[in-house]
């Protein structure tokens, strides 16, 4: 098992986690946490795979997805009352689940051939679109749309990860481990400190 293939597997954990844990708020079943956490877990790069025209999907064509997501939502329903008294448990599942996500798009979509630009979208995609599926399924305003530093994070460790890989001779899983924490960081911090962009006025 290589290191790629072993973080694809650990970002489908944590989004499986993070769309589970969702519907705290809402009067679910574990069949709808379950199917949550599944929707939030393969969106985003099932989306990637149909606009890049990759088939068979990933989750489709590698059976351990499944299994990964399983993991998650277990997880999830069985440390349910733990888990959910560490207040800032969500919002860490999330940012690790699109720190993941971000760089592992990146990568598929510079395996299949596309520019570097695409790719840096690609990315951002993987990552941000389950949690607008997780979000939209749960009736609460996807976080892109909220005044929050989300998709923004992905875009710049995604444009991060392209420059260290095309520009400099750092090592691939060196630059992988620097591109997901820059965005973790990003999104910790820009919570933290309540940053945002600029509103936009018309």
């Amino acid at each position: 098992m290589n290191f790629q293939y072993l973080l694809e597997l650990i970002g489908t954990f944590f989004f499986a986690v993070s769309g589970a844990l969702a519907i705290q708020d809402k009067e679910g079943d574990w069949f709808s946490a379950g199917f949550t956490g599944f929707i939030t877990a393969i969106g985003g790069g099932s989306l990637r795979d149909v606009l890049l025209g990759s088939y068979p999907l990933a989750w489709v064509a590698d059976i351990n997805f499944l299994y990964s997501i399983l993991a998650g939502v277990i997880v999830a329903i069985i440390f349910f009352r733990v888990i959910i008294r560490l207040r800032k448990t969500f919002l860490l599942f999330d940012t690790l689940g699109i720190s993941f996500f971000t760089i592992l798009g990146v990568e598929k979509a510079i395996s299949l051939g596309v520019q570097p630009e695409i790719a840096a979208i690609m990315g951002m995609f993987t990552a941000v679109m389950g949690g607008v599926m997780r979000d939209t399924l749960t009736n609460e305003l996807p976080v892109i749309f909220r005044k929050e530093i989300y998709a923004t994070a992905c875009l710049m460790g995604a444009i991060l990860y392209l420059i260290l890989d095309l520009h400099t001779p750092l090592e691939r899983n060196y630059n992988l481990i620097i591109s997901i924490s820059v965005i973790i960081l990003i999104r910790l911090f820009s919570v933290k400190f309540k940053l945002a962009l600029p509103g936009f006025n018309r």
